[in-house]
């Protein structure tokens, strides 16, 4: 699977682009602040329908225009040509087309086009906060398997609903107003009913995410720090998970369960406790955790062996991803930026961004782009 060309209107600081790419490396070249990430976060956009930059679409339109296009060729495993068209409308839906056939839901796209996405933001997976590491998590899950993008929008439609109910009923409590507080705490029986189910689904896929992850993470991490600590990775749950709670029906009981029993602290302080959306990842080197404890170098190792792992669960599961490097070698030291080229040169596509050519290492030489001003120029 790779990307053949790359169609931009409106997207960022392009008033309108195109590019043609082929299999092996493509390194884009240029001054930061010149467009060269854009390129690539657009491509990265079409596999996820989301930025690793921003967290909403609004900075994605160019300053001035109402929309942007993203129009992405594909060669699929099967030699199939597919091109996906994403219209971006902030405040309304985006809209989609393949094969400029119109799709009911953006979502649709999803699975068309997979990447894997190094950057220096990766370096918040191991310092920053949960959410960092369960949006992760989750974006790995929707690229493996696109309904899971269904059952997320689910479960934060719920979060969102459950939430306005529990901030209303506290405040009919602290005005006396009980007749209002019992009508909202019935009908918060039926939002934690479906917090529990849509719940456990985000739950059991994550936990069987980790399972397959943790070799992978701990094998990339020995490759890309030559041997030196155990990379290790723990599920934290926001609900106390027994030995052998696995299945969806168990764990949604268990959610259940969790969720009268905080029915009290979550009126006081009128937001949902428990949940998938509380929970996180605890990344250990030997037997302390990597946050706090591992040095810098390390915390870059560990982030690298994350998205190298990501990089092989994918390409086991058939169709290999794009692998895309975002101006990740100039914050990596010498052994690691050669290192790290020498584990992705093999891939079928590796697009690189990078401010002068010299970050680009030797074992990434192919196809090469200069970016300035909004103009892309093969080099």
């Amino acid at each position: 699977m790779y990307v053949t060309a790359l169609g931009l209107l409106d997207f960022r600081s392009y008033q309108q682009a195109e590019v043609q790419l082929t299999q092996g490396v493509t390194a884009f070249v240029g001054p930061n602040g010149h467009g060269k990430t854009n390129l690539v976060e657009a491509i990265h956009y079409t596999a996820t329908l989301g930025s690793h930059r921003v967290a909403n679409d609004a900075p994605l339109v160019r300053a001035g225009a109402t929309r942007a296009i993203v129009r992405t060729e594909i060669r699929s495993q099967y030699d199939r040509d597919v091109v996906v068209e994403i219209e971006i409308n902030p405040g309304k839906a985006n809209r989609a087309r393949i094969n400029r056939s119109p799709v009911p839901r953006p979502r649709e796209v999803l699975g068309l086009l997979r990447t894997v996405l190094f950057a220096p933001e990766d370096l918040a997976l191991v310092k920053g906060d949960p959410s960092e590491r369960r949006r992760f998590l989750d974006e790995l899950l929707t690229l493996r398997a696109p309904r899971m993008a269904g059952v997320r929008q689910d479960y934060e439609r719920v979060l969102k609903q459950r939430n306005s109910l529990l901030r209303s009923a506290s405040q009919a409590r602290r005005q006396n107003r009980s007749s209002a507080a019992e009508g909202q705490l019935r009908t918060l029986e039926v939002w934690d009913s479906n917090l529990a189910r849509t719940g456990a689904e985000l739950l059991a896929t994550r936990l069987e995410l980790l399972e397959a992850l943790r070799p992978l993470v701990s094998s990339a991490y020995d490759a890309v720090a030559r041997g030196k600590g155990d990379a290790r990775l723990e599920y934290k749950s926001s609900v106390l998970l027994e030995p052998g709670v696995a299945s969806r029906e168990q764990l949604e009981e268990v959610l259940l369960a969790a969720v009268r029993e905080k029915r009290q602290a979550e009126l006081e302080r009128g937001v949902s406790l428990v949940g998938p959306h509380r929970d996180d990842v605890v990344l250990g080197l030997g037997d302390l955790p990597a946050k706090g404890y591992a040095s810098h170098g390390e915390s870059w190792s560990f982030a690298l062996a994350l998205r190298l792992a990501s990089y092989e669960l994918l390409r086991a599961d058939g169709g290999e991803p794009v692998l895309i490097l975002d101006d990740v070698f100039a914050e990596l030291d010498s052994q690691r930026r050669d290192r790290l080229a020498e584990l992705v040169a093999p891939a079928e596509q590796v697009l690189v961004t990078a401010a002068v050519g010299a970050d680009v290492p030797a074992e990434l030489s192919g196809a090469r782009f200069e970016v300035g001003e909004g103009v892309v120029r093969r080099g």
